[in-house]
């Protein structure tokens, strides 16, 4: 598909008269400025937001993006069907052991109190800083000593961020977060929406002053006129990159991508301005790439965006320019081919669980975050990221497996490096989350589950030198104990790998596992791990 400018305010056309017309007649960028702006509040002042330990909130029903499966699959040719290790005549990537230490979830307790159970699924988020670790689930949030795993702020409701701020950023709780670290500037970037029934409907942004995640923060609120649903953000010199799937109220609307001004909310300039481009109601889902590492992209680089596509990931370019706005641009999408694919569960819910008949949500109707970028010290650039498949080949339709890519050229025609299915054995594999540390070895965690065993936490490792297109050493986290029941099929919508901005090399993963059968009774995980020879 050839490369247009998309543009805001568009009809729901199909994707090829949509993109005739933008060809003929691009339209201008929608600047949003912000709606509410304050930069007194310090969190560590703050007493948290009070929690009741009585209230539950069951996730409505996942909002589904489009997403069409290969109507020719068969098998699938990228699956590695078996373990690589150490006595392989391949190369494996042994791992050392950080900290692993258990975030909020049943039974939690740090300074502000016991955690309680709000939320399922609880939507587990959480990056490492220079000194700290920030976790989030949907309804609370907590930081960590990233050196000894304690909590030092924390467990509080989300909102406790905006107190004092006004309007719904400060009245709402609704999650879906986001957190990121700012690794040029080094800030916490923490995100929620504020979605009241009947709207008005917010992104509400807090960006820290300094590197410490419990002092002060500059925040701001950006207003919408639909759902802004499942938000995903990406760190980029020029800009803070926030995607979302929009709904009008309950109809899906199509992809929403707003560059958010990053040097002013890094100031804390009285206001703050965003350039948005609305996709039409053909495309959903889409992640912003996420800066990893020291050495940032070309100056005026282009940030990268990328969907799934039929044996294909779709990417865009968004091209932000804060002096003269009617010259930014979002020029795509071109299709990369990849390997042929259909998604897991039909994008549905199949994942088996042991000791009982109800299943799990694959979430494989969309690429999983992060969509991570890193350059290195010869100019070469990537992009590393996962979505869950159906295995092929002798495996029954409910198994789950996780796709990996690794993309290479995206300054000319991207294409794709490597890529693999990782499906050793019959175990179920989904919700992963991948990144690459300054070596440019690749760590990808994940949910593992089947009928023989309650969900788990693992991750799988590569180095730099092993065989392209596949992973080595699989290293397991947490063995759970107990399988989600009751009515809910969701389990999460998303887990969090990020990268230490010290040394560069030290991976830290959460997401979620439960220590006992049952649904509002869920736990999160923090591990770190370095794979050995980065230094």
């Amino acid at each position: 598909m050839s490369a247009v400018v998309l543009a805001s305010g568009l009809p729901a056309l199909a994707a090829a008269q949509e993109n005739a017309q933008m060809a003929a007649s691009p339209h201008k960028v929608e600047i949003i400025e912000s709606s509410h702006h304050d930069h007194s509040f310090v969190l560590r002042d703050t007493v948290g937001k009070a929690v009741d330990p009585h209230y539950r909130k069951e996730a409505k029903e996942k909002r589904r993006v489009p997403y069409v499966d290969s109507p020719n699959f068969e098998t699938d040719a990228a699956a590695q069907l078996s373990h690589v290790s150490s006595n392989s005549k391949n190369l494996a990537a042994p791992t050392s052991a950080g900290l692993g230490f258990d975030g909020m979830g049943q039974g939690f307790s740090g300074p502000s109190g016991v955690f309680a159970v709000q939320s399922a699924p609880p939507d587990t988020t959480g990056a490492v800083g220079a000194s700290q670790f920030v976790q989030w689930v949907n309804s609370s949030l907590t930081v960590f000593n990233k050196a000894t795993g304690a909590a030092t702020y924390g467990p509080v409701k989300g909102n406790t961020l905006f107190s004092g701020f006004g309007g719904a950023c400060e009245t709402s709780n609704d999650g879906d977060p986001v957190v990121q670290y700012d690794k040029i500037a080094n800030r916490w970037v923490l995100m929620q929406f504020a979605v009241p029934s009947g709207g008005p409907y917010f992104q509400c942004i807090a960006v820290s002053k300094t590197s410490d995640a419990t002092g002060g923060y500059n925040r701001y609120a950006f207003q919408y006129s639909g759902f802004n649903d499942y938000p995903k953000a990406g760190v980029w010199p020029d800009a803070y990159y926030v995607t979302y799937n929009m709904f009008v109220p309950n109809t899906f609307g199509g992809a929403k991508v707003c560059a958010m001004d990053r040097a002013a909310m890094v100031a804390g300039a009285a206001t703050a301005t965003q350039q948005c481009f609305q996709l039409s109601t053909s495309y959903g889902g889409l992640l912003p790439a996420d800066l990893d590492g020291t050495i940032l992209p070309a100056a005026g680089s282009p940030n990268y965006m990328l969907n799934l596509g039929t044996n294909s990931l779709n990417m865009w370019k968004f091209h932000v320019d804060w002096v003269s706005p009617g010259n930014s641009t979002l020029t795509g999408p071109s299709a990369i081919p990849v390997t042929a694919f259909n998604a897991a569960c039909a994008g549905g819910t199949c994942i088996p669980q042991a000791g009982t008949s109800r299943t799990l949500d694959s979430l494989a109707d969309r690429a999983m975050y992060r969509l991570a970028y890193r350059k290195f010290a010869d100019g070469h650039e990537a992009l590393v990221v996962n979505h869950a498949v159906k295995v092929g080949s002798n495996r029954k339709t409910s198994y789950s497996a996780t796709r990996w890519y690794e993309i290479r050229n995206l300054s000319g025609t991207p294409m794709v490096y490597q890529q693999s299915t990782y499906a050793p054995d019959n175990t179920s594999r989904w919700m992963g989350s991948v990144a690459m540390d300054k070596m440019g070895n690749i760590a990808l965690g994940y949910s593992a589950s089947s009928s023989a065993i309650k969900p788990a936490l693992r991750f799988a490792t590569r180095l730099a030198a092993d065989p392209v297109n596949t992973l080595s050493n699989e290293t397991l986290i947490m063995q759970g104990t107990g399988s989600q029941t009751g009515t809910l099929s969701r389990w999460g919508d998303y887990s969090h790998m990020s990268v230490d901005p010290v040394d560069d090399c030290t991976f830290w993963y959460t997401s979620e596992y439960l220590k006992a059968d049952g649904t509002f009774n869920w736990s999160t995980r923090v591990t770190s791990f370095k794979i050995n020879g980065c230094q």
